[in-house]
């Protein structure tokens, strides 16, 4: 089973940015690979994907526009590129994969493997 392990995260005033990375323990053929958050209270949210056979990338409105997603297949990477970071982006951000095809890539439930998350501080 992939594993996934996440890091960069940390505390940042709003409008900075961050970039978080995850380490994939080996390219599967999953459908999806994604991003994840919960804040604290709330329900899961998925934020961003690239659909792995079409390298496509999705995101939810939340963060279209600010948030970009990409992989480095030669590192077994994936990464979260966050720019102008606002409090309410505070969350625990999860890396975690779909294994079959799904036409609903951003809802968090279609993920079946998960990281442990890092957490992402936005406060002044």
């Amino acid at each position: 089973q992939v594993q996934l392990v996440e890091s960069g995260g940390g505390s940042v005033q709003p409008g900075e940015s961050l970039t978080l990375s995850c380490q994939v323990s080996e390219f599967l053929d999953y459908y999806a690979i994604g991003w994840i958050r919960q804040a604290p209270g709330k329900e899961h949210e998925a934020v961003a994907c690239i659909l792995n056979k079409f390298g496509i990338d999705l995101y939810s409105d939340s963060v279209k526009g600010r948030f970009t997603t990409s992989r480095d297949n030669a590192k077994n990477m994936v990464y979260l590129q966050m720019n102008s970071l606002r409090p309410e982006d505070t969350a625990t951000y999860y890396c975690a994969t779909i294994a079959r095809q799904t036409a609903t890539p951003l809802r968090y439930s279609q993920y079946t493997t998960w990281g442990r998350g890092t957490q992402v501080t936005v406060s002044s």
